[in-house]
């Protein structure tokens, strides 16, 4: 549950002039950051979307509302594909070369740089970290494997990320639930009885939005003990 000191005021949630758009052209096409600048930043959490959406799912959304208040620029990143108006993503290799693409852009403001994404874009996050110099790695819904085939791991991706890592993971996720994910230097939230896009069920005992506030209460406290 959140607390009191972690709920920002209304003063101190970003109004539209703190919000800026720009595009970016890589060599996989243009991308799109939409900047939620904080007012005083100590870090940049960058972060995209999955295989299946864009940057309006709840948990990106959630955290561009809340982290900005506690000193943390967030950059939610379109990926080309998506930016052209695609509505299947590219392969693996193309998806890196996006983000590469744009890491100079978010690295512009001279802050330490937290990669991050969900579902796809968490497997991104994890497999360029260390080439990119992330400060740290923050993979929402990680795709351990695809639904029902346990044995088709990324788990070598997730523990080959080099830098400090936080998995945020739904209890229900058919990716890969909590229990089934390895042992190793990441640290892992469990989302109860979520789903892939942190859905919860209408009769679970955390409602939507309480569900909200584990994963952004999550990562303000992750991103304060980032040295």
């Amino acid at each position: 549950m959140t607390t009191e000191s972690e709920v920002p005021s209304e003063s101190e949630v970003p109004s539209e002039s703190d919000v800026t758009t720009e595009t970016i052209t890589t060599d996989a096409g243009d991308a799109r950051i939409t900047w939620h600048h904080a007012g005083r930043p100590r870090l940049v959490l960058a972060v995209s979307h999955g295989a299946g959406g864009g940057i309006e799912a709840r948990d990106l959304a959630a955290l561009a509302a809340v982290l900005p208040a506690h000193g943390v620029t967030v950059a939610l990143v379109e990926q080309p594909w998506r930016v052209a108006g695609k509505k299947v993503a590219p392969a693996p290799k193309t998806l890196d070369t996006g983000w590469r693409g744009v890491w100079p852009a978010l690295t512009r403001p001279g802050l330490p740089v937290v990669s991050g994404g969900r579902s796809a874009g968490a497997r991104v996050a994890c497999r360029t970290a260390v080439e990119l110099g992330a400060h740290a790695v923050l993979a929402l819904s990680f795709p351990l494997h695809p639904p029902g085939k346990p044995e088709k791991s990324r788990a070598g991706e997730l523990l080959g990320a080099g830098v400090p890592t936080l998995v945020v993971q739904g209890g229900n996720d058919p990716f890969g639930k909590p229990a089934e994910f390895p042992e190793g230097d990441h640290e892992l939230v469990e989302v109860e009885r979520a789903d892939h896009g942190f859905a919860v069920p209408r009769r679970a005992d955390l409602t939507q939005e309480e569900a909200l506030h584990v994963i952004t209460d999550a990562v303000v406290r992750w991103t304060a003990g980032l040295r």
